[in-house]
């Protein structure tokens, strides 16, 4: 210790009390000297009183240089007091983190600091801890933000097209393939044309496995531009590419845990089948611009509106993807082989474009489900949801009128003759006895009842009197 420092000079009472502080308390000069330490410095850093006497600042303090020092000391002596947080270096190397609180003492000409040091390990790891967890709590947010952001449109489509509604042979066949699937992790590959339901059946799925609880992420594999399909699936990082403006989560990370259903698979382009298939065989990937492989735990659902063996055999799909994703095929019937069905369907919709639209329920009658049950659906069940919506939306008084193309009351096809196709020329009389056959077929289906729901009017999509009148002057009688 340096003769005639203050130390030296301070009461009994004072050394007592610095000597016996919880607090360590260093005294060093303007050189970064140490001049003096009490007993807590020691016990926490590990040396003796003796060993510390002399060295200097930089000795236990790993951030501290000769230049910072300067900077420091200017700053002590214009503010007299300062208070920061920092570390010391024990003897054996370990890093604490202390708070440290500076005094600026001068004596007999001479510039000296004192340091009262308080080890603020436990504050620290509480902090620490509270960070993870925030920064957890934040990283769960954004995934579930994004799942969300995912999930919200799957839902409303979901909610819409009806669910798995029906009772047709072809429907239960479904659902029996559905529940033996459905517990195991297998990859499912759903066949069928569009607007057949292979969405609800993949949701379906997913719901009843022990993945229900995570989240079902839909790709939309037709609708990806050709260069995204990368970032889409496997995600990007910031600057990967122009437009890559902060990092983004890929699908097959949104759906970690849960499944991912690849609607129309057949759409991906040959040269990017082999990196879906090694996400497939393999569980790891690499966002687009990254580094990081990462490892991830998905159930693979596909559906497809093409014949994929036709694909495999033409070159345009890989033969291993198809093997991998046609673990367990479920093929997904037209909706004109689901002829039990469309009755059920139609009141679901029925019911749904009513609430959806704030509207007063139109009636359905026995004659409106005979229309279209006599349709051929091209659109399936896509199209029979847009065919009532629209019907309810222009209901007059609570009447329904199906938008369809062709003859009412008959066998409709959506197919129309091309200009090349003959066109045979009625005369007067055969458009007579086709209005006598049709009216006919209308009274035999109603069991003769012209007037009223269900009666051969309504069928026909005319006024009672009307009917009434045509009946008279034809000479037919309403008799089955």
């Amino acid at each position: 210790m340096q003769k005639n420092s203050p130390i030296e000079n301070a009461p009994g009472l004072a050394l007592f009390t610095i000597e016996n502080s919880t607090d360590g308390i260093i005294w060093h000069d303007s050189e970064a000297r140490i001049q003096h330490v009490n007993q807590a410095v020691c016990d926490l850093l590990g040396y003796t009183r003796e060993e510390l006497v002399g060295r200097t600042i930089q000795d236990i303090n790993p951030h501290s240089t000769k230049k910072s020092w300067a900077k420091f000391w200017k700053e002590l002596q214009k503010k007299k007091a300062v208070a920061f947080e920092d570390e010391h270096r024990t003897k054996d190397g370990r890093v604490i983190p202390m708070e440290i609180k500076v005094n600026f003492i001068e004596f007999e000409g001479r510039e000296y600091a004192v340091g009262f040091s308080r080890d603020i390990s436990a504050r620290k790891k509480i902090e620490e801890e509270k960070n993870n967890a925030y920064t957890e709590i934040c990283r769960l947010r954004k995934q579930l933000e994004m799942e969300n952001e995912y999930l919200q449109e799957e839902v409303l489509e979901l909610q819409t097209i009806g669910g798995m509604v029906g009772q047709s042979p072809a429907l239960q066949n479904i659902l029996r393939q559905v529940e033996m699937v459905a517990p195991t992790d297998a990859g499912v590959l759903i066949f069928g044309a569009s607007g057949t339901g292979k969405e609800l059946i993949a949701h379906e799925i997913h719901q009843r496995s022990p993945r229900g609880a995570r989240p079902l992420i839909r790709v939309n594999c037709a609708s990806i531009p050709r260069e995204l399909y990368e970032s889409e699936f496997f995600g990007h990082v910031k600057g990967a590419f122009t437009g890559a403006v902060k990092d983004r989560a890929g699908r097959f990370e949104l759906a970690n845990g849960g499944t991912l259903f690849l609607d129309e698979v057949g759409e991906i382009p040959y040269d990017l089948q082999s990196k879906l298939l090694r996400v497939l065989q393999e569980g790891t990937y690499e966002r687009v611009g990254g580094e990081t492989t990462q490892k991830v735990d998905v159930r693979i659902i596909a559906a497809t509106n093409r014949d994929l063996k036709m694909e495999v055999t033409a070159g345009r799909f890989r033969e291993d993807l198809y093997y991998r994703l046609n673990v367990f095929p479920i093929e997904v019937p037209p909706l004109r082989q689901r002829q039990d069905d469309i009755p059920l369907l139609a009141r679901h919709f029925l019911d749904v474009s009513a609430k959806k639209f704030n509207v007063t329920q139109p009636k359905l009658s026995q004659a409106h489900i005979e229309q279209l049950k006599n349709y051929d659906w091209p659109g399936n069940i896509r199209e029979l949801q847009n065919v009532i919506e629209r019907a309810v939306i222009t209901a007059q008084a609570g009447r329904l009128r199906w938008d369809l193309p062709g003859n009412r009351g008959v066998r409709i096809s959506p197919r129309t003759k091309s200009p090349q196709e003959d066109f045979k020329i009625l005369t007067f009389e055969e458009i007579r006895q086709l209005d006598r056959d049709n009216i006919q077929a209308a009274l035999r289906q109603t069991g003769g009842k012209v007037f009223g729901q269900d009666g051969a009017a309504e069928l026909l999509q005319t006024r009672p009197t009307t009917l009434a009148s045509r009946i008279k002057r034809l000479g037919l009688k309403r008799t089955g």
